[in-house]
């Protein structure tokens, strides 16, 4: 298809993680937006029956699958004539085709660094979903994209917050980031109780509908507490500049202050598909039949501080950022492994962050990693995290 449809300018767009929470709610901007995007590659991991039918409705050049078992099984029974790659080299080719204009990269974990560094050395604009592609290498991921003059957009809610609030002031000193947390599901309980949550509790967000992995890490605050790595590296603030307060409502989704004193929010409702378009339309907003916020109804907005006794993971966080090197990396490994050992219920909630915390001690660390170092960590970080939890487990 031409890159010209109807008068319009069609940007081509892949998706890595196209069957997730962001990746469906991209696909419903698309439908808003059909004259807009050309759909060049779709992505996922062991969802592929949800691909199947992503790929039959949407009619991307390809798709990519990085569980080679499910990409035999798709491509022994699909419908789809389109290419279809394999592995983790499949995403990367997927993420580095040169006819991309943007990627919106909504990979789980450790696993989109390296096709972000791909479509960063093809020149690609990033709409950036992955957190931690930043929390484990965001020194590297950031330089590559200043070497290479690519914009990293932020989706997470947040960041995209904090992009809205930066527009126009340029010229204008900033004190510091807010970052507001809802609490998760667990704000209000009692922390002699929290030995007894369950994964169905966990899972169970107040406001927010999203991936199980990302639930658990709201939970745990270890969410929040990846938010301020990646602001770090997002907005080239210091550690000491960025705050997490606690906001039930999820109204205000973060706000930035002044050197003169004055805060700049940005509010809105709950739903991600408005980040989402703002990284897809950067800098405009554009215009879209989405829910508006009513403020007369809203009620009242309240603040706290987070309770880092009852929720050491954001303490954890900060800890391995001022650190730096590869301990970010090295928390963002450790997390994995024990939100999924959580997830399989072999662990209990509060086993998570001890885990972590166990693994980061141990850990040696690298000041200046090169991706090497960085993917090395991950790997043995994860062995020690396993070794932790299978200790205790026993």
């Amino acid at each position: 298809m031409d890159a010209i449809l109807k008068g319009y300018f069609v940007r081509t767009l892949t998706i890595l993680g196209s069957t997730g929470s962001i990746g469906t709610q991209t696909l419903d901007i698309l439908d808003r937006f059909p004259e807009e995007f050309q759909l060049n590659f779709l992505t996922a991991h062991t969802r592929i029956a949800d691909l199947e039918a992503q790929a039959l409705r949407y009619q991307p050049k390809g798709v990519a699958i990085s569980n080679e078992a499910c990409w035999k099984e798709f491509k022994k029974n699909t419908k789809f004539t389109g290419e279809i790659l394999c592995g983790e080299e499949g995403i990367i080719a997927a993420a580095a085709d040169a006819s991309n204009d943007i990627v919106m990269q909504a990979l789980v974990g450790f696993s989109g660094v390296m096709p972000t560094l791909a479509a960063i050395q093809s020149g690609t604009s990033i709409a950036l979903a992955n957190k931690e592609t930043l929390v484990s290498a965001g020194s590297i991921v950031m330089k590559a994209a200043q070497d290479k003059n690519v914009p990293i957009l932020a989706v997470d809610s947040e960041h995209s917050a904090i992009l809205q609030c930066l527009s126009g002031e340029a010229n204008n000193s900033i004190e510091k980031l807010i970052l507001t947390a809802s609490g998760g599901p667990f704000r209000t309980l009692p922390h002699d109780e929290f030995s007894s949550i369950t994964v169905e509790k966990a899972l169970k967000h107040p406001n927010w509908v999203m991936g199980s992995k990302i639930t658990i890490d709201s939970s745990t605050l270890m969410n929040k507490g990846f938010e301020v790595i990646e602001a770090h590296y997002l907005f080239d603030i210091s550690i000491e500049h960025i705050e997490v307060i606690i906001h039930p409502q999820s109204i205000i989704h973060s706000m930035i202050q002044f050197t003169d004193g004055s805060i700049k929010a940005q509010l809105g409702t709950p739903d991600m598909r408005i980040p989402i378009m703002y990284a897809l339309f950067y800098p405009e907003h554009k215009p879209a039949d989405l829910p508006r916020l009513d403020l007369i109804s809203m009620g009242d907005l309240s603040f706290q501080k987070p309770d880092i006794h009852k929720f050491p993971c954001l303490a954890l966080a900060y800890q391995a950022l001022s650190i730096g090197g590869i301990a970010p990396a090295t928390i963002n490994a450790a997390n994995e492994i024990a939100v999924q050992a959580f997830l399989k219920k072999h662990i209990s909630f509060n086993q998570i962050p001890q885990s972590i915390e166990y693994t980061l001690h141990k850990m040696p660390i690298i000041h200046q990693p090169s991706i090497s170092d960085i993917s090395h960590a991950d790997t043995e970080a994860r062995k020690i995290a396993a070794e932790f939890l299978h200790y205790i487990a026993s």
